[in-house]
């Protein structure tokens, strides 16, 4: 099999299994995060293949489909073993799939350039116009506030505090998403991420100037 049939196969895997997901992490993510790293890809020396095998599973396992447990592991396995029967290849790519996620931005930057790139495919769509889409969609199916001017924002000590955490929709942008293009790894990644920023940026200000008007 060569690496096209199994990326397809990979591709059919995963849209059935994130095809009606409801937080923002739909299959249709996962087809955004993969046409970013082809964007960055083709600026970048780098394994191709592995960098878009990353992008197409990232979050299969994520704790947020998974009520709350990471279950990459598990199913990254289900998916893979059938199609490639190199199990250290298969743990390789647990393995970095477990460093792409932001986990409050407590996590070391990756050093793997096919991680970093997927990171960064991963993050572009956590911002802009899409990313604000999603941020409300993940917020309403956790049942949180829109806003709350009277929130005190929590200062993360851990992962686990990161996820626990029940703040307002609107605090996610301070806790992760104005801090994302500081925090792109690839020039390519920095560029594409500067626009979505920008639209974030105007979009809170015209939120504030409506709730307090």
């Amino acid at each position: 099999m060569n690496q096209k049939e199994i990326l397809n196969k990979i591709k059919a895997s995963v849209f059935n299994l994130l095809k009606n997901e409801g937080t923002g992490h739909d299959y249709f993510h996962i087809e955004r995060v993969v046409n970013n790293t082809k964007k960055i890809i083709s600026h970048e020396s780098c394994d191709h293949f592995h960098a878009i095998l990353l992008a197409y599973l990232h979050d299969v396992g994520d704790y947020k489909l998974h009520n709350g447990v990471d279950k990459t592991a598990e199913i990254v396995d289900q998916i893979l073993s059938p199609i490639i029967q190199d199990k250290e290849y298969i743990k390789k790519v647990i393995d970095d799939i477990q460093l792409i996620g932001f986990k409050g931005g407590l996590n070391q930057k990756p050093k793997k350039i096919e991680i970093q790139i997927v990171q960064d495919a991963d993050r572009l769509d956590a911002i802009g116009a899409i990313g604000i889409a999603r941020t409300f969609a993940y917020g309403g199916r956790k049942e949180r506030l829109l806003y709350d001017p009277n929130f005190k924002p929590e200062n993360f000590k851990s992962v686990e505090d990161y996820k626990n955490s029940k703040a307002p929709t609107i605090q996610h942008f301070y806790d992760k998403l104005l801090k994302l293009k500081d925090l792109m790894n690839t020039k390519t990644g920095k560029e594409m991420a500067d626009e979505r920023h920008r639209f974030m940026e105007v979009y809170l200000e015209q939120f504030y100037n409506e709730w307090n008007a």
